[in-house]
């Protein structure tokens, strides 16, 4: 379980500011004072979200349903997670979500499996 978390939480890291960063210029765009701070609130919320509901899936189900070639089915989960991490921010209006999705997640693969090459972690 301790593995689960800290990929998790670097998933989180890497792929939260990203769709922030999305959300807030596409729908959010940039205002002052109280309503940026909702706006920055919302984003948050919805973008941590994205991963939150793939990232289990990912992890514990895939593995499950698509036994054999490691890299098969992590190309299989990976496709998995950007479509409905796309559809949740599409839900929620942005533009170009799935290419969102697939730069998020591909962020997150690539700079995670150069983290865990470096550092050993996650």
């Amino acid at each position: 379980m301790s593995a689960w978390l800290a990929a998790f939480l670097f998933t989180e890291l890497v792929e939260t500011p990203i769709y922030v960063r999305a959300l807030r210029d596409d729908r959010e765009g940039r205002r002052a004072g109280e309503a940026a701070q909702a706006g920055r609130g919302r984003a948050i919320a919805t973008a941590f979200a994205a991963s939150a509901l793939t990232h289990p899936i990912v992890w514990f189900v895939m593995p499950e349903l698509i036994p054999g070639d490691y890299m098969i089915m992590v190309a299989v989960a990976e496709l998995f997670a950007v479509v409905v991490e796309a559809a949740w921010l599409w839900a929620f209006g942005l533009r170009r979500a799935l290419l969102w999705a697939l730069f998020a997640n591909a962020a997150s693969v690539c700079l995670g499996l150069l983290s865990r090459r470096i550092f050993g972690w996650p």
